[in-house]
């Protein structure tokens, strides 16, 4: 009949066998996986971008566009890019990232502390599930 023997369950007791065209499964069984796989979530990383002596105005600003994000679900990378000499800012960066940190509380998550890396000092915000 040109069918074979394939072992559907091999954890079961006793394991699972059916007569069926082996190529046909494995076909079925790749066109499942990649239904499984296009429905998965997919992970948006969304960058806002600071300087360390941001004006309040550019900082509401910005912080509205971060709500956004996390309300459509994107994870948010803020940064603070130091530039030549404003390295010696590293505090007021890192004020400025938990202040945003603190606004944005009832949006998301704090996912990774601001950490200095070269010359940009980076957040990460994940959203709260819904």
């Amino acid at each position: 009949m040109e069918l074979d023997l394939v072992e559907i369950s091999p954890n079961a007791n006793p394991p699972v066998c059916k007569v069926i065209d082996y190529k046909k499964f494995v076909y079925e069984q790749k066109k499942r996986e990649k239904v499984i796989k296009s429905n998965a979530t997919k992970v948006i990383l969304k960058e806002i971008r600071f300087g360390p002596q941001t004006d309040d105005h550019d900082y509401e600003f910005k912080k509205k566009h971060a709500e956004k994000f996390l309300q459509e679900g994107a994870k948010l990378k803020a940064f603070v890019f130091f530039k030549g000499r404003s390295i010696i800012f590293k505090e007021q960066g890192e004020i400025l990232l938990l202040r945003l940190a603190q606004d944005l509380e009832e949006f998301g998550k704090v996912e990774q502390l601001p950490k200095l890396e070269g010359k940009r000092m980076i957040m990460l915000i994940s959203p709260k599930k819904k």
